[in-house]
């Protein structure tokens, strides 16, 4: 056990002041209509933020079905299509992830979510314009930009929405969105360039071809929903726990600028200069350290774009790390001076390595290993071997699944929680344990119908969602919420959506095989269940006194 979180709460500790859940929002303006905590309202705030992460996911997941008329189209390798779906977006949503998950944290996360649903809907949109693999990257860069936003705004609102016995129940229905959005993008992609490319053989209006009109099709519809969401009501911060309100944040531009310099280089090194000589050398060793690392992993692997933007990231991150050490030290002590929640980090982020792998990579693989050569080979087909059928099979199956599972996942581990602190991570392990086999089985399978029927398990992939929202979410205090969820998306983006999909398609250019690519990323299984267990011992104490470490470290509550 770590000493960090060895030490229990003073006996004397004062409890906190409970906070009147209904004098105050988080800009301290009187609202003594406030709904109460997981009401009517609530559910209606909740159900709004589903749709909202499903329109995330749309316009994150459509490039699956779309992989291969972009690689055709665009002359792309499976690596280059790995780095357009991962890296691209994953990099730069972890980055702005940091600066937005604090603004989350400071300022009305209703118009920051308002904000940011408008940015990667218009950025989306732009997507369908591109005619390159550089547009097309830069379009994915402003879809991560805009959609970091969304997650540290709506688990830092549904937190104060609801109690926190049914903290992990609600942010695992708003999680559930991801596999909506992810299932219904494969559908809504088939059907849009199958009608397109039927209405327009060669090319539509303004040289358009079907994976751009798709683009458009999921874009325009966000823009109009960043209205609706603009109309929520801003909770009142820490209310359901009957923690007092933080004090209203001032100069919260001032503050959104230092955690954006704290993250983007070069601005890096002018924010952590004032912090004196041995922080600033210390950020310059590992600047080199991770510029020697892209130059080797390039000179292996030949792939430029990606390891120039994972190495900026991990660069960015441990300057932000840095930075918030010295501006805002309990914030620190909770997340990067908490064993627990580094391997949490680490264990939820390990399990979406394979999920957004695999997630990203069936109906390229179905379609290529499968549909193709049937098609090609003539004579009647089974009903479901066509893109259409094999988009909406698992698409659908995507959706409902995912769905299920989240929210299984979510009732279970609150059930689990209520009878042992570490409940919670039981449930987890599921994520991993059960879908393995599946996998095996899918990617070795010389059938397309068995393929889409081992496909069913993997729905208990998604049962680990909810519970790492609400875990992360337990280890901090409410004013830090923002900021924990930020560095939780570090886990799921840079490591899990970042490197995930590149390296199994980084094995399928080395080896020639998809097949391959996907299978290898069963090698994870060991790191990620390793983690977890070790968060099972660590995560009673941790919970326990996060208040008490939070005050040595100079929180004032």
């Amino acid at each position: 056990m770590d000493k960090r979180e060895m030490q229990p709460p003073a006996a004397n500790a004062a409890s906190p002041p409970a906070a009147d859940p209904t004098t105050l929002d988080s800009n301290a303006k009187p609202l003594p209509d406030m709904p109460p905590i997981g009401g009517a309202y609530a559910k209606y705030v909740l159900g709004l933020l589903v749709l909202v992460y499903a329109m995330n996911f749309i316009d994150r997941q459509i490039l699956a079905i779309l992989a291969e008329d972009i690689k055709r189209d665009l002359k792309l390798s499976d690596a280059d299509l790995g780095f357009l779906y991962g890296t691209a977006f994953a990099v730069f949503y972890a980055l702005f992830g940091i600066p937005l998950g604090r603004l989350a944290d400071n300022w009305v996360r209703t118009r920051l979510l308002s904000l940011g649903l408008f940015v990667w809907s218009s950025m989306t949109a732009l997507s369908g314009l591109s005619t390159s693999f550089l547009q097309l990257s830069l379009a994915r860069v402003g879809v991560g930009v805009g959609e970091a936003s969304a997650s540290p705004s709506a688990f830092s609102m549904l937190s104060d929405w609801f109690p926190r016995e049914k903290r992990a129940t609600a942010l695992a229905i708003y999680s559930a969105g991801l596999y909506l959005g992810g299932g219904v993008s494969l559908l809504i992609g088939a059907v849009v360039v199958k009608a397109w490319n039927a209405a327009y053989p060669i090319a539509g209006p303004l040289g358009l071809v079907g994976w751009q009109a798709a683009f458009l099709a999921v874009g325009f519809p966000g823009l109009l929903l960043s209205f609706w969401v603009s109309t929520l009501k801003e909770p009142t911060r820490g209310r359901a726990e009957g923690l007092p309100e933080p004090p209203k944040v001032k100069n919260v531009g001032r503050k959104l600028w230092e955690d954006v310099s704290s993250v983007i280089p070069p601005l890096t090194l002018f924010h952590l200069a004032p912090f004196g000589a041995r922080v600033l050398a210390t950020n310059i060793a590992v600047a080199s350290a991770f510029a020697l690392l892209a130059t080797l992993l390039i000179k292996v692997t030949g792939d430029v774009p990606q390891w120039l933007a994972i190495c900026l990231g991990g660069y960015a991150v441990t300057s932000w790390a840095q930075s918030l050490k010295q501006r805002d030290a309990p914030t620190y002590a909770l997340i990067w001076g908490t064993p627990t929640f580094l391997l949490a980090l680490i264990g939820f982020g390990s399990i979406s390595f394979v999920g957004y792998s695999i997630g990203f990579w069936a109906a390229p693989y179905a379609i290529r290993t499968f549909v193709v050569p049937m098609e090609a080979a003539g004579g009647p087909l089974p009903w479901y071997a066509s893109k259409a059928m094999v988009a909406l099979i698992l698409g659908g199956w995507g959706a409902a699944g995912g769905f299920l599972g989240v929210v299984i996942g979510g009732f279970a581990s609150d059930w689990f929680k209520k009878r042992h602190a570490s409940g919670r991570i039981l449930v987890a392990s599921l994520a991993t344990l059960v879908p393995a086999p599946f996998v095996w089985l899918m990617y070795t399978t010389n059938d397309l119908g068995w393929f889409l029927l081992f496909n069913i398990p993997l729905a208990f992939g998604s049962m680990y969602v909810g519970i790492a929202a609400a875990t992360t979410q337990d280890l901090v205090l409410p004013r830090m919420r923002g900021a924990a969820t930020a560095t939780y998306f570090i886990g799921t983006t840079l490591l899990g959506l970042g490197l995930g999909p590149y390296f199994t398609g980084a094995i399928s250019k080395a080896t020639g095989s998809l097949a391959t690519g996907v299978l290898s990323l069963l090698l994870m299984a060991p790191v990620t269940l390793t983690c977890l267990y070790l968060v099972y011992r660590k995560l009673p104490v941790a919970e326990a006194t996060r208040v008490e470490r939070a005050r040595a470290a100079g929180e004032l509550i």
